[in-house]
């Protein structure tokens, strides 16, 4: 990697960091500036405006998703193991890392975005649109293997597998709760559970 490359990948996940913390619109070059300890000028020769910066962040996010969530979980043999997988990498996502102290960015800046229009809400929504038709994807190869009822409507699992996520990102995040993944875990195994059972 050049090292301007690397010092993009640098910037952008201190910019992640801190996004996570305050929030897509409480990122500003100024901000990062004085978090990373540069000028406002020299970011601004990665950064044009705000705007960029909010959009190369989020990009930023969804790559390293995909690395640690997404990518891991197709590792996986087809069909229900590549769903576990993925649910349980994305639980783990959810803790948080260094990058990503204060929680998932995609699901906290999909509600700071959800009603506000401009560049870094359809960015957002293209990435959700896309998640979830990969899940629903997984989904039907699970039920084309067998592992699940041909009954299965694959975009419903998708969505009760998505609130999951959520119920555990809003009652670890905001709640505290220590059971939350735990309660996440077992609605996931219940929905899949429900899927498996043989049509009447």
């Amino acid at each position: 990697m050049r090292k301007g490359a690397q010092t993009q990948t640098l910037i952008l996940n201190e910019a992640l960091s801190l996004a996570s913390l305050v929030g897509l619109e409480g990122l500003s070059i100024g901000a990062l500036a004085e978090k990373l300890k540069l000028s406002k000028s020299g970011l601004f020769a990665h950064f044009g405006s705000k705007e960029d910066l909010q959009l190369q962040t989020l990009r930023q996010a969804q790559a390293l998703f995909h690395e640690r969530v997404f990518r891991p979980a197709l590792e996986q043999h087809p069909g229900l193991p590549r769903i576990k997988a993925l649910f349980s990498g994305w639980l783990r996502w959810l803790e948080g890392t260094a990058q990503t102290p204060g929680g998932c960015l995609l699901l906290t800046a999909s509600v700071e975005y959800d009603d506000r229009p401009g560049p870094v809400r359809d960015l957002l929504v293209c990435g959700q649109r896309e998640l979830r038709g990969a899940i629903a994807k997984l989904i039907r190869r699970a039920i084309e293997e067998g592992q699940l009822s041909p009954r299965t409507d694959a975009w419903q699992l998708t969505f009760e597998i998505f609130g999951a996520v959520l119920a555990a990102h809003h009652d670890h995040r905001l709640l505290g709760d220590p059971r939350a993944f735990d309660r996440a875990r077992a609605a996931f195994d219940r929905v899949i559970a429900a899927c498996q059972d043989s049509p009447q």
